[in-house]
C-alpha cells in the first residue's frame, strides 16, 4: 500500500522560509511524477508546483513562482518543496501527491489525475 507523508510545515513570519519534505513508500517513486496543492480554509485545493519521475522537468503556479523550488531524491523517496519570500496567502494545507507516469502541464496541474495523497501539513505565515 502507497503511503505519503508530509512534513515541515509550521508557523513562519511573512518573509521567512520552509522547506516541505513528502517521503514515500510502497510504490515504485521514480516512476510517479510528484506533485504539491494546497488548501487554504473555505477555499479549493489549488496546485503549487509539480516535477517528473526522473526531475528533468518541473511546473509551478504563476502564483508561486520564483518563491518555490520543487525537487526531489528518488533514492530517498522523497520530494520537498522549499518556500521562500512566503507570504500570509501562502498559508494553507499543503499536499504532497502521486501521478504515475505524469508529465505534461495539464496532467500534473490537475489533482483528478493522482492516484495517492498524502495526509497534508500545516502552513501559517503571520504578517
Amino acid at each position: 500500500q502507497a503511503q505519503l507523508v508530509e512534513s515541515g510545515g509550521g508557523l513562519v513570519q511573512a518573509g521567512g522560509s520552509l522547506r516541505l519534505s513528502c517521503a514515500a513508500s510502497g510504490l515504485t517513486f521514480s516512476r510517479y511524477a510528484m506533485g504539491w496543492f494546497r488548501q487554504a480554509p473555505e477555499k479549493e485545493r489549488i496546485f503549487v508546483a509539480a516535477i517528473t519521475g526522473t526531475g528533468s522537468s518541473t511546473y509551478y503556479a504563476d502564483s508561486v513562482k520564483g518563491r518555490i523550488t520543487i525537487s526531489r531524491d528518488n533514492a530517498k523517496t522523497t520530494v520537498y518543496l522549499q518556500m521562500d519570500s512566503l507570504e500570509p496567502e501562502d498559508t494553507a494545507v499543503y499536499y504532497c501527491a502521486a501521478n504515475y507516469l505524469g508529465s505534461s502541464w495539464y496532467s500534473l496541474s490537475t489533482g483528478k489525475s493522482y492516484y495517492y495523497w498524502g495526509q497534508g501539513t500545516q502552513v501559517t505565515v503571520s504578517s
